[in-house]
């Protein structure tokens, strides 16, 4: 049942988001150097990290669809409660994947493949419905903004466990740092269950309306433009966060007197940069995508983030001060690639379907996280280190010629117009005190 929305829910939708990134960043952060420490050679490092990744995102292309339906019948808030709760169960017992093996007789890799399953189970119930919740609490004149506020608290999210938490390994140990993975999950299900409410009213379409969302497609080409931008971009944070990772971690192999928990708190310095370029240019997205249009701002962050990628490979060693360069504009392209094609997705999904539509649209980006991460596993191991991210930037460049297309042939961006006379607003977190 619908809800009054006060502001102290938004703030709690804010905390929520917050939480979320920062269990599915640290998740995928510290999987390289837990890898190593039990027994992952260099010359399988990027088939097996990729191949963890993959695993757990097919899972999520199975789920992802159906539970954004699900979310259109059930409400948001129970699946993204339970989602915390599976979540924070597996982290528990994922640093002692090793212990659990020798118990049962199998492999430790084997036990944190299927711990990474359960909590890529857990997420997929979470960060989907953050999505639509956002959606439910906005409308198309306010959405941009708010979505920006909400893009602000992921970044901060991730750059939080880049900058901070990764560099605790060395101090306090790598199964610490683990189980904070786990208190923020149980945090995350205390403040879903007791602080959000539902705001869209509840369908009774028992089949997921494929047919609908496929219509939907065929009519808007700005949403097909969304969607393609899903499966190119939404990889982005997975590739910077598991090769640039992987990379500094058997890099520093060959460097005498850099050790895997400096290298790895190295490589979370230069991906907390990304996250805090992503954290301080969001607000200025959220005012060019309210103000100059969703289809031109999505263009515009493919562009920058295309160049980000691509000039990865100019890069030799990773330790480098050098890597910051290409690291500032993949942080700033990808702040818009993550807010525009979002919002765009959101202005065209019908409200009694918008579960279902963003349901679609984040099973597209966890088929694009599959692709993009299965070939640059391979590229990692057979040419070089840089190689997944030009591949990544050839893609973003391929899917900015298509946003082109569309604004040459004339976008249905029907909402940036009238907004950019009337909503030239401030932006702010809308904090109640």
């Amino acid at each position: 049942m619908s809800q009054d929305l006060q502001a102290s829910h938004r703030n709690s939708l804010y905390l929520v988001v917050a939480l979320s990134m920062i269990f599915m960043t640290l998740v995928l952060a510290v999987q390289p150097l837990f890898l190593k420490g039990l027994g992952l050679e260099r010359d399988n490092a990027g088939f097996v990290n990729a191949n963890i990744q993959v695993i757990t995102e097919l899972v999520d292309l199975l789920l992802v669809g159906y539970l954004g339906h699900l979310s259109d019948r059930f409400g948001r808030i129970p699946i993204m409660y339970y989602g915390f709760v599976i979540s924070a169960i597996t982290a528990v017992l994922t640093p002692f994947s090793l212990e659990l093996g020798l118990l049962f007789g199998v492999n430790g890799v084997a036990v944190y493949y299927v711990a990474r399953i359960f909590m890529s189970i857990g997420s997929t119930a979470v960060w989907p419905q953050l999505g639509t919740l956002t959606g439910d609490y906005s409308n198309k004149q306010d959405r941009p903004m708010l979505l920006a506020k909400v893009g602000f608290m992921t970044a901060f999210g991730a750059t939080l466990v880049y900058a901070v938490f990764m560099q605790l390994p060395k101090i306090i140990g790598l199964t610490l740092v683990m189980m904070i993975a786990a208190v923020t999950a149980v945090a995350g299900a205390w403040l879903t269950r007791h602080f959000l409410v539902e705001k869209a009213e509840l369908t009774r379409q028992e089949q997921f309306p494929l047919r609908q969302v496929f219509d939907l497609l065929r009519r808007e080409k700005d949403l097909r433009l969304s969607f393609l931008a899903a499966f190119s971009s939404r990889n982005d944070m997975v590739i910077i966060g598991l090769f640039l990772m992987t990379w500094f971690i058997y890099f520093s192999d060959i460097l005498p007197g850099v050790s895997h928990a400096q290298a790895a708190g190295m490589a979370g310095m230069v991906i907390g940069f990304v996250g805090f370029i992503i954290l301080v240019s969001l607000p200025f997205w959220g005012w060019l995508i309210q103000n100059f249009g969703r289809v031109e701002s999505l263009t515009l962050g493919m562009v920058l983030s295309g160049a980000g990628f691509t000039s990865m490979g100019l890069i030799m060693n990773p330790l480098s001060l050098w890597t910051f360069v290409p690291a500032f504009f993949v942080g700033l392209g990808q702040a818009g690639c993550l807010l525009a094609p979002q919002t765009l997705a959101l202005d065209l999904s019908p409200a009694p379907m918008r579960g279902a539509v963003m349901g679609a649209f984040n099973t597209v980006g966890c088929v694009g996280i599959v692709f993009f991460i299965q070939i640059g596993g391979f590229l990692f191991d057979m040419i070089s280190p840089t190689a997944p991210f030009i591949f990544t930037g050839l893609a973003n460049f391929v899917i900015m010629a298509y946003g082109l297309w569309v604004l040459r042939t004339g976008s249905n961006d029907r909402f940036a117009p009238d907004l950019r006379r009337d909503d030239r607003r401030p932006f702010d977190l809308d904090l109640e005190l």
